[in-house]
This record gives structure tokens, sequence and C-alpha cells, in this order.
């Protein structure tokens, strides 16, 4: 669509020329800061099955997924990837498991590929719950710190038959959140795939709204944010996969929405409903690799760690600043490498600042100016196509405190403020510049930042058999502005 009937008529649109001074701007020489791709969702070969003739039963290798945690970061070197995090299910007696050899395979991976930050992890089985990515802080007692919290709190640990209903109920749910609240060096939680066992767009399976909030209110250092885009990304391009469904969502009725889940992707949606209460709240995206798409021996529904996924983190090459730029926000989830940096901002009239996942404090009144600028990567990515950035969409919701409702999924204030389409955007080689001004603030409010491959104005259904690589999307984490 034209520029003029892509804005707000209260927009003030950047000139090209001053976007592209704002291109220049040189970071300070304090800021050592860069962006870090990776993936939070990756199963090795220790995601086992079991021999239940025995007790406890014996773990299977290469049941769940297939591959060496070395093979994992050799592929995640290979994909650009800077961090990952190792995330094998939880199963019985799997903590023994991970303690006594996973571990030590993730020590070996680490020397052998050391460009890649190798975070230890699970994919937590929540009480109650459907998955959750589960972060652990490095430091020498890691492998300690998690075999305490997956044989105390994993639902899947226990073997015992009947199985022990309180191993999925909502109390061990919340005693595993306050001992994690509770611990020295604090973990990350993020709900993997939320809306894979719902029924409905609108609707919620095993993980309801109501319990996202619970579980940010008793941990909210912890418990920190979401899978915005789902893995088995790749379903559709295997012959041999069982599912023709995108993001193995085989529910027809809640498919991904351009390969993100309905929680984020909605506008207005559960996602905006907690950002709208003021809850730092953030999104990743990720691989959940198991098994290849292509692979000759076993072909499954995945694509390797970084090859199709990516999550941005703006921290320096560290373990403990990759996971404080998880922990506040400073990141961004995208699809086939459709941009590879992201630098949205804040600035009010008075002269403060701040960026993605950061809080503008401002007086009442003030103007807040939101400025752009983006990586359209001018190369090919995996599939061998060179992906353009051809809209840009500001999107604006207020924030009106907690909900009276906890199983409320809507923020009816949420609107996208401007579009902004590729021509009406400064460019400088690959770098792509918009520069906006909010309405003068008189609430508290945020702002948050996507974008897309497509001429969709909204994220479409994903349908059986489409090709994930021509329906790409971006999607910032939020930035938020307080009046004071």
């Amino acid at each position: 669509m034209p520029a003029s009937q892509a804005a707000s008529p209260r927009l003030v649109w950047s000139c090209a020329l001053g976007a592209i001074a704002v291109l220049a701007l040189v970071p300070s020489a304090a800021d050592e800061r860069e962006w870090l791709a990776g993936d939070s969702h990756i199963h090795s070969h220790w995601s086992a099955g079991y021999d239940y003739r025995t007790s406890p039963p014996t773990p299977i290798k290469a049941r769940d997924a297939m591959y060496s945690t070395p093979r994992n970061a050799a592929m995640a070197r290979r994909f650009g990837l800077r961090w990952m995090v190792t995330t094998d299910h939880g199963g019985p007696n799997h903590a023994k498991l991970n303690l006594e050899q996973a571990h030590r395979e993730l020590t070996l991976s680490r020397e052998l590929v050391p460009e890649v930050l190798q975070f230890y992890g699970m994919e937590l089985n929540m009480p109650g719950m459907d998955h959750h990515t589960l972060v652990i802080p490095r430091a020498e007692d890691e492998a300690e710190v998690l075999f305490e919290i997956e044989s105390r709190f994993d639902a899947n640990e226990d073997w015992a038959r009947p199985p022990d209903p309180r191993r999925q109920s909502a109390e061990l749910r919340r005693q595993a959140l306050a001992h994690m609240q509770g611990l020295e060096r604090l973990p990350i939680l993020f709900a993997n795939h939320p809306s894979r066992s719902a029924a409905a767009i609108g609707s919620y399976g095993r993980d309801e709204p109501w319990e996202l909030r619970e579980n940010n209110d008793l941990a909210p250092d912890v418990y920190r944010g979401m899978e915005g885009a789902p893995g088995h990304q790749a379903a559709t391009l295997s012959p041999a996969s069982r599912s023709r469904s995108r993001g193995a969502y085989t529910n027809p009725g809640a498919p991904t929405l351009g390969g993100f889940d309905q929680m984020t992707a909605v506008v207005g949606g559960l996602w905006d409903a907690l950002l709208g209460e003021g809850r730092r709240f953030w999104i990743v995206a990720s691989s959940d690799s198991h098994f290849h798409y292509a692979d000759p021996v076993r072909a499954g529904s995945d694509f390797w760690p970084g090859e199709f996924h990516k999550t941005w983190v703006h921290a320096r090459p560290t373990y403990a600043d990759v996971l404080d730029g998880l922990r506040q926000g400073r990141m961004f989830a995208v699809a086939g490498d459709l941009v590879t940096e992201l630098d949205f901002g804040l600035e009010s009239a008075e002269g403060g600042e701040t960026g993605l996942g950061g809080t503008l404090r401002v007086a009442r009144g003030t103007q807040v100016t939101a400025t752009v600028r983006l990586r359209d990567p001018e190369v090919p990515n995996e599939a061998g196509e060179d992906p353009a950035v051809r809209r840009v969409d500001v999107i604006v919701g207020e924030v009106s405190g907690p909900a009276a409702e906890p199983s409320n999924d809507r923020n009816p204030t949420t609107r996208v403020l401007a579009r902004f389409t590729r021509d009406a955007l400064a460019r400088d080689g690959d770098r792509l510049a918009l520069e906006v001004e909010l309405p003068a603030v008189d609430r508290d409010l945020y702002v948050r930042v996507r974008g897309t491959s497509t001429d969709d104005l909204e994220p479409a259904a994903d349908g059986p058999g489409e090709n994930p690589w021509h329906d790409l999307w971006f999607y910032s984490n939020p930035i938020f502005v307080e009046v004071e």
C-alpha cells in the first residue's frame, strides 16, 4: 500500500536522510554488547526412551532424539549460532542420567565447540502443564542444581505404578517455582509450544492463561516468557514426516499463524494481555530439534539449531550476559534469517532513552519517538533464497495493571499504530530504518515491532504442506513507557 495510506495522521515520518543518519551512529566504547544468535530448545540422544520391564525403567538412548550434544553444537556453529541450550526431556529416573552422563557429554562438547556458549538445561515436564525450557546458570554446581530440580519436580521423573498424582499437581508446580525463585543463581523458564494442545484459536489446552499468570507471579525473576515461534517447522518439507502441519501443531483448529503461536501472533491476544498488565514476559524462537527433516537414517520434522529459527540476544559473548539478555528481554525472534539485527529504541523529548526490554520513564504529555534500525541481509539463507522485509509494523498497547479475570486473553487497547512498507523505509545497503513519533504519552504503555516477508496484513493460519521458507516473520520484545 502507499506509505500515505499506511500511517496514522498523528504520526511523523522520518525523512530518508535523517533515518540514514541515525544508522550511522556509532555505539559508545563502553557498549560492548553485540547481537548473538541462539537456540533455547535443542534435544540430544539423551532424550531417551525407556524399557519399563525393569525398575527403575532402563533408559534407551536416541529414542526421542538422535544426535549427540557435540553434533548439535557443531551444527549450531555452522548455522551461525553463538549460544544454545541443551533441553532433553525428563522421564523416569532421567535426573540420574542427566547428572551422570548427559552433563559429562556437555562438558566435552564445550571443549570441542568453544565458539558456541552451551547452557545446561532441560525440557521440564511442568507438573500439570506442558513442556517448559529450563536454563541453568553456568556454574561449577550446575549439574547438581538441575539434578535437584528434575528429581524433585519433573512430572515424569517418578516410575511408580500407579503413578503418584502429586507429580501432576498444581501444588508441586507451585513448589517448583518457589524453589527456583529462591536459588542463589536464578534459572530461567520459558513455556514451550504453549498452544500445541489448544482446540481452537482463542482457546487453550495444557497451558492456560491463568497458569502463565500464576507462574509469573510466583517466580517473576525465573518465569520470563514462552516460545513465540515453536519448533518442528520443517514437518511439511519431509516426505517421511507423519505430520503435514507446520510447527507440529496437528490440531487444525489452532494452527500456528505465520509460524508463530497464537498466544504471540494475535494482535491484542494473550501476549498483549500479559504485557498490558506490565508483566515483563518475553518470547523466543527455537528449533525444538530432535530429528532433521532430511536425515537419511531417520527423517523427522526439524531443522538444525539455527538453520531456520534464531533468537537474537543483545549481549556480551559470556554465559552471564546472554542469560541476562534472556531474562531482561534484550532479544527478538526471527525465522529464515529475514533480519539479523534489530536495534529498536524509544527516546523522549526530555532526553531519556532505552532499548529492547527496557522501561522509559517520562512526564505526562511527553513526546516519545520510536526508532527502528534493522539489517535485512543481502545473502541467501539456508533455503538458498534471499527474502526481503516487505513491511514493518509498530504495535502499541496500554498498560492498565493486573487483570480482574485471570483467564483474560485480550488487550483491546493494542493496535498496529503504523505499517511501513518497504518503499517507506530509509535504506543504506542492507540496513533499513524508520522513525515514528507516538501520540503524546498520557498513560503507561508498551511498544513492540514485527515484520514480514509477505504482503499479509496479519499472519495467516498455516495450512498443510505450506513451505515455511515462504512465510517469514520477526517479532521484537517490547519496550515499556511509564508515566511518572
